[in-house]
């Protein structure tokens, strides 16, 4: 399988290096890392740990995957991975995901849930929101999953045929809840989480713990319905 990883990232010049070291690059045919309009050197030390770069001033997650993925359009991956761009995630980990894709599943999420977490590393109202929307994704789409995990691998045309569109906070359980009402093969492995080097855009603010809750939750009843065709 050809691999690519997208990690958007935000002003993370201090992680980002320990993230692209940790990458298995026997496994993966490159790495592209949208700068999110980031105020330090992030973009400089994607590009000196082997990236590719791509910029999306506009501010938001989802802006930034899709803007890495128009970038991927031109020569498409068989599988796309999503990775954190703060080395809360372990790239080490990736056989994981892939085995699960080699298994049958289109999507495969890593589950924070199911694996090792270091002290500290998932907020409260991390765990609170997870349970949830994970709750609302069974009853209301019959998706099993125990987190909305940001490591994750999916198969491309998988991909394209959910026709992403979050800007923001919403691009993780926007993936989930179209894969179910299209009857995507999915599935989850546990993953190992450890604390982010820096503070948080999302669940280390108030305001982005307010934002992120309420884009999920309007997700998830925007598509409480049957799909339209």
């Amino acid at each position: 399988m050809r691999v690519d990883v997208v990690i958007p990232a935000l002003d993370e010049e201090a992680a980002l290096p320990h993230v692209l070291a940790e990458i298995p690059r026997d496994l993966v045919r490159r790495v592209v890392v949208c700068d999110n309009g980031s105020r330090d050197r992030t973009a400089d030390v994607a590009r000196e740990g082997g990236a590719e770069v791509v910029h999306e001033p506009r501010r938001g997650y989802g802006a930034a995957c899709l803007r890495a993925l128009a970038h991927l359009r031109d020569d498409p991956p068989d599988v796309v991975v999503f990775l954190d761009g703060d080395r809360s995630d372990r790239p080490e980990e990736l056989p994981r995901l892939l085995e699960a894709l080699r298994g049958g599943a289109a999507l495969v999420v890593g589950s924070r849930a199911r694996g090792a977490r270091e002290r500290g590393s998932l907020t409260p109202q991390q765990r609170v929101g997870n349970a949830i929307a994970c709750l609302a994704l069974r009853h209301l789409h019959g998706a099993e999953y125990t987190d909305l995990g940001p490591f994750r691998a999916i198969r491309w045309a998988a991909l394209e045929s959910l026709r992403m569109e979050d800007t923001a906070y919403g691009w993780t359980v926007e993936m989930q809840i179209k894969a179910a009402r299209r009857g995507l093969v999915h599935a989850e492995v546990p993953v190992s989480y450890r604390r982010r080097i820096g503070v948080s855009k999302v669940s280390g603010t108030v305001r982005g713990t307010v934002m992120a809750s309420i884009t999920i939750l309007s997700l998830l009843a925007r598509y409480a319905g049957p799909e339209r065709r």
